[in-house]
């Protein structure tokens, strides 16, 4: 707890702040994206600290909304096969189809399962060998190598009834994508613990081809405005770079093993992201040494075009053009409760934080 509060502590919180409003005179628009960094920055009501020139934006951070629809619809699709059981994170149970969600399919009697790792889904592969086991890999480079790891495991160990349906994610490209559609982003406050795993490396380019500053930094209140005054004076003196202000965790080469496991399972494909639509080289697709256990190579289901919930906007908050405010579905027909779009189902989801935090 004292390590905590550390970076807690309501004097220096005030000091970045009061140190923000001397240096910063230009209108500028940063953004995070990291679920995580929006949680963080309502919770401790940030935003009220920040000269009226800074103006924060909610990206594309939380791995449950930026899953496309498609996915969705063809996780439940799976689950609807008779002997096979999903396994999944429990934010994915709840998040809405074209026409149900996981969690509904649970109650009419799919075998859906909540787990907290991974590596559960394998035991339930050896304690069900009539059955197949069907995983949903999301999230981006902090999920991806237990992923990758339960792949290892599973041929190493022969388990020839655990398949995954992958729609793990990375970074850069969509970060990339935004600035390319002209999103007003002067610079990026990035996640910690993606970094962790990745390195500092994966931001280089944002800064060298498209002039954008890149702090890496943690979950903490004074970590996230020290963040903010590190991008601040970047802007104010004409040179942005990739700095790490979480240096207590993320180093310029990251986590090499996890890494490693990340290359000997995945390999980068073109990906859809909700909102967005599809981009290349974001996805991890699952590589053909491991395609026994691609769920999309062994179970065909058809589809129907899938279509988001009338008039939701998630696509549009994920991308930094609308807050959930301007949503006229927003604490009234879509609650946490009964979420009408994916980004009110996840903790981590923009509209999720904004209704939570929203007095």
């Amino acid at each position: 707890m004292k390590y905590v509060d550390e970076y807690r502590k309501k004097d220096l919180i005030i000091s970045l702040s009061e140190k923000l409003k001397t240096i910063s005179k230009k209108e500028i628009a940063l953004m995070e994206v990291c679920g995580g960094h929006t949680m963080a920055i309502h919770r401790f009501g940030l935003t009220s600290l920040l000269p009226s020139n800074i103006h924060l934006i909610s990206g594309p951070g939380c791995p449950v909304c930026v899953s496309s629809q498609h996915f969705i619809d063809m996780a439940m699709a799976y689950s609807r096969i008779s002997g096979v059981i999903i396994t999944t994170y429990g934010d994915l149970i709840r998040v809405p189809g074209s026409s149900t969600s996981l969690e509904k399919e649970r109650a009419s009697g799919s075998d859906i399962r909540i787990i907290y790792s991974v590596l559960e889904s394998l035991e339930i592969a050896k304690n069900n060998p009539e059955k197949n086991i069907i995983f949903l890999g999301i999230g981006f480079e902090t999920t991806a190598p237990a992923t990758a790891a339960a792949l290892v495991q599973a041929k190493k160990e022969k388990i020839n009834n655990f398949y995954v349906l992958s729609a793990h994610k990375v970074m850069p490209p969509v970060m990339k994508t935004l600035v390319e559609e002209g999103v007003k982003i002067d610079g990026f406050i990035a996640p910690g613990h993606v970094s962790a795993i990745t390195g500092t490396g994966i931001y280089d380019e944002l800064a060298s081809e498209y002039g954008l500053g890149v702090v890496v930094t943690g979950f903490e209140p004074a970590d996230l405005m020290q963040a903010v005054l590190m991008l601040a004076l970047q802007i104010e003196s004409g040179t942005q770079r990739v700095e790490v202000q979480y240096q207590r965790v993320v180093h310029k080469d990251g986590n090499t093993i996890a890494q490693r496991l990340i290359d000997e399972v995945f390999v980068h494909g073109n990906d859809i992201w909700r909102g967005l639509g599809a981009i290349p080289g974001s996805g991890l697709k699952i590589k053909e040494d491991f395609s026994s256990f691609d769920a999309e190579k062994h179970f065909f289901v058809d589809i129907p075009e899938s279509s988001e919930p009338k008039g939701c906007i998630c696509g549009q908050i994920l991308r930094g053009l609308k807050t959930p405010l301007d949503c006229r579905l927003f604490a009234k027909k879509c609650t946490p409760s009964d979420p009408v779009g994916a980004c009110m189902v996840s903790g981590e989801g923009t509209c999720a934080t904004y209704y939570k935090y929203r007095s």
